[in-house]
């Protein structure tokens, strides 16, 4: 995986509020493919594995509580510069800042419920990606 793809997770919040297909379609509407995508709910075990990077800091239980709390799309996508292509789609982490038209400044309801993640270097998405999905599951 070069720096044609991606990771993204469509969070419990937006998956909740009925989000899952306003934001997909934001996502095929900026160019990028799905390679791979699945609805599925992590276990608290999951999720601070998935988050052991932030273990030390403050908000990492409350983190991993919400993004346990309920179902989330997990998805590989494809874009040349995919990476920082889909952080400019998705705006800033904290919707407050986060440009207009981006996919946190519409649907996100806190710095915490975001709407989506997405990988922040090639090397997170590979991880992430990793994470996720089998290579039986990607269609790369």
């Amino acid at each position: 995986m070069n720096g044609n793809y991606t990771f993204s997770i469509i969070k419990p919040n937006a998956v909740r509020t009925g989000k899952t297909g306003p934001v997909l379609a934001m996502i095929n509407e900026a160019g990028f493919e799905i390679a791979a995508m699945k609805m599925i709910r992590m276990s608290v075990s999951q999720a601070e594995n998935f988050y052991a990077v932030h273990k030390d800091k403050p908000f990492f239980s409350s983190l991993v509580e919400f993004m346990s709390s309920g179902p989330i799309v997990v998805m590989i996508l494809k874009h040349t510069d995919a990476v920082d292509e889909f952080r400019k789609l998705i705006g800033a982490t904290d919707p407050a800042n986060a440009e207009p038209g981006t996919i946190r400044k519409l649907f996100a309801v806190s710095l915490q419920m975001n709407a989506v993640h997405g990988s922040d270097s090639d090397e997170n998405a590979i991880r992430e990606c990793d994470f996720f999905f089998t290579p039986e599951e990607r269609f790369l």
